[in-house]
């Protein structure tokens, strides 16, 4: 039962961190290919967006967690103060010294943020409030009014 559980929080964790990828890359897109703004500031505007989002539903769907938002956030933040610059010099580097296609930068740097924060969230963020949330909840008394 708990593979079962662990398999759909995977499939549930990678169908949010898609749609938050197609935030992501739409408002770069908007703003590095239409508008002409600089890579770094594209992307921390868009990684900024697809965040909010990500935690937003991966908090609330994925881990149903009730933990404490506020520290859930905080050390979300924790994990960005990390990822972000690295990406974002590390996407500079790449886009304007080697040449590469910021679009092609984004995509590298979201593939390395899905792998990264999964394991952040599952280990670190909500490690031990998982399955604790309201959801949760009625879902725990469903099983145990079926095992009756």
């Amino acid at each position: 039962m708990a593979k079962h559980k662990e398999f759909w929080r995977t499939v549930k964790f990678t169908l949010f961190s898609a749609s938050a990828g197609i935030i992501q890359f739409g408002s770069y897109a908007l703003l590095y290919d239409l508008l002409r703004v600089e890579h770094w500031i594209s992307y921390l505007v868009a990684l900024i967006l697809s965040v909010l989002w990500n935690f937003t539903l991966n908090r609330r769907f994925t881990f149903k967690s009730a933990s404490n938002v506020p520290l859930a956030m905080l050390l979300v933040f924790a994990y960005y103060c990390v990822f972000t610059p690295v990406t974002t010099v590390g996407g500079q580097y790449l886009e304007s010294t080697l040449g590469w296609d910021g679009n092609l930068v984004t995509l590298v740097s979201m593939a390395l943020n899905f792998v990264t924060e999964f394991l952040y969230d599952r280990y670190v963020v909500f490690r031990k409030t998982i399955d604790t949330n309201d959801i949760a909840m009625r879902e725990k008394k469903r099983e145990a009014e079926k095992a009756e």
